[in-house]
């Protein structure tokens, strides 16, 4: 009974966050090699995002434990802001697959939550008190700190390509990732493209908020 009980506690985690994210991730070496992407990819130029990455955890390390993330995002500066859960990554040969949800919320209310944590528990919001129901964070909510990202985005061959810099305060880190459900075909497009122009590249091997928080960058 013991076993079938924990079985069903770990089925209820897995449910918290109801999307699916899988995405090509694949690792630029440098800035010389990131600008020569950028230029291949220039007549594919639609955007550029300027990205604020704020993290989050349970004062007792409930989301971490279960290896859940908890992010707001603000984009532009304070033009749009969206609070994101995602569930433990698989990144395996540079296609990375992770549960994840997201919700907009209004910027100002999303300034607060950086301020004072507790107004980000306290937020009433579908994604919020599924997270509360399940992890309770009887000591509230703790800020980790966050880092910048620049995304530029290019519409090539059907897909959108996301070319990101990512900048920590121990260096930077050069990115390609496009969300896909046929990451298998993409992957292999974007590394014959990648070697006919000599660029080199490899899989990623972790995400964004692993290096940040162990201040690598792999």
């Amino acid at each position: 009974m013991a076993g079938e009980k924990q079985g069903e506690e770990a089925e209820k985690k897995k449910n918290v966050i109801s999307g699916e994210e899988v995405e090509v991730k694949l690792r630029i070496p440098d800035s010389a090699s990131f600008a020569a992407v950028q230029s291949l990819l220039l007549p594919s130029f639609k955007a550029i995002h300027e990205q604020e990455n704020h993290f989050f955890d349970g004062a007792k390390g409930e989301l971490s434990a279960e290896k859940v993330v908890l992010r707001v995002r603000f984009y532009g500066g304070d033009r749009r802001a969206v609070i994101t859960c995602k569930g433990k990554q698989v990144l395996e040969n540079g296609v990375g697959r992770a549960p994840e949800e997201e919700e907009e919320i209004e910027v100002a209310v999303a300034r607060e939550f950086l301020k004072d944590p507790s107004t980000l528990v306290n937020h009433e919001s579908t994604l919020m008190n599924k997270l509360k129901e399940e992890f309770k964070f009887p000591e509230g909510l703790t800020y980790l700190g966050g880092f910048d990202n620049r995304r530029s985005v290019y519409e090539w061959r059907g897909y959108t390509l996301e070319v990101d810099l990512t900048s920590y305060p121990w260096g930077s880190l050069y990115e390609i990732e496009c969300e896909t459900q046929e990451p298998d075909v993409l992957k292999a497009q974007l590394e014959q493209l990648l070697s006919e122009h000599a660029i080199p590249f490899s899989n990623a091997t972790k995400s964004k908020f692993a290096n940040f928080k162990d201040k690598t960058l792999e």
